[in-house]
């Protein structure tokens, strides 16, 4: 038998991580592969109740320890509250993933008024600036600190229909970049660019069923959408040790984005 495990340095016990918006699909997902991974996990989502449940679901299929509260990250008290319990529950806090995130579709970008175009950054942007400077003085701490986004390809892509999520997702860009320099040494930071993943938020942001078939077969260099554990994986190799050294990069994790060519297929 080999004596050589490939694995080794993807593995996470010894980690406590806080995942927001973690009840349900991406985030889920990510709660769930870290949870495997061995990490012990708190999942903060805006429905506690459904937060909890999945903590209870993740914690009987892996033996670990997974919490859920309610967290509305728009909030600093609640953001302070998530915090201080999860560090008070796994003694400490070395990851976290701020995986919050929510845009809506709008036909015509210059009809998004200025007020939908702030609360669309306090969520997608100046949530995980406040999330990250709680965690802080945790994170300084731990022997592998990591923040990892979910950040969003039309953070880096036109998206004239979802201008106000995709400002706010390129702003979040570049916030981690810098906090990927000013923690140089300290604490990794990294952003994942998410492309077409479809779950049921594709149809809370205004999405019709045909729109999301469509989706859901993209011309792009794999053949198919994206999957929440296509995600994950993303996530545990930038938050494990395996990661180690990758710190202050947005790395797509897009189906290799559209095919491109010259000449038209016939």
């Amino acid at each position: 038998m080999s004596q050589f495990d490939a694995f080794k340095d993807f593995r996470m016990q010894g980690h406590s991580a806080i995942v927001t918006g973690g009840a349900q699909n991406i985030g889920e997902a990510i709660a769930r592969t870290f949870s495997g991974a061995g990490a012990k996990v708190m999942i903060a989502d805006l429905n506690g109740d459904k937060a909890q449940a999945t903590a209870e679901k993740i914690a009987e299929e892996t033996g670990n320890a997974v919490l859920g509260m309610a967290c509305d990250v728009t909030k600093d008290e609640q953001i302070d509250a998530c915090v201080a319990k999860t560090a008070e529950s796994f003694g400490g806090i070395s990851t976290l993933v701020n995986n919050v995130g929510w845009g809506k579709a709008y036909p015509d970008p210059l009809d998004v008024s200025a007020e939908e175009m702030i609360e669309s950054y306090k969520l997608n942007t100046l949530a995980a600036l406040k999330m990250t400077a709680a965690c802080r003085p945790y994170l300084e701490k731990a022997t592998n600190g990591t923040v990892t986004n979910s950040g969003s390809l039309v953070g880096v892509l036109p998206a004239f229909d979802f201008i106000a999520y995709s400002a706010a997702k390129a702003a979040l860009n570049h916030a981690m970049l810098g906090l990927a320099h000013y923690f140089a040494k300290q604490v990794r930071v990294n952003t994942v660019l998410i492309g077409t993943v479809i779950t049921p938020g594709y149809a809370e942001a205004g999405l019709d069923q045909k729109v999301v078939d469509a989706l859901s077969h993209p011309d792009n260099l794999t053949g198919r959408a994206g999957r929440p554990e296509d995600v994950a994986n993303a996530f545990l190799w930038l938050a494990s040790p395996a990661g180690g050294w990758v710190s202050g990069q947005t790395i797509q994790v897009s189906g290799g984005g559209k095919r491109m060519r010259l000449i038209p297929d016939e």
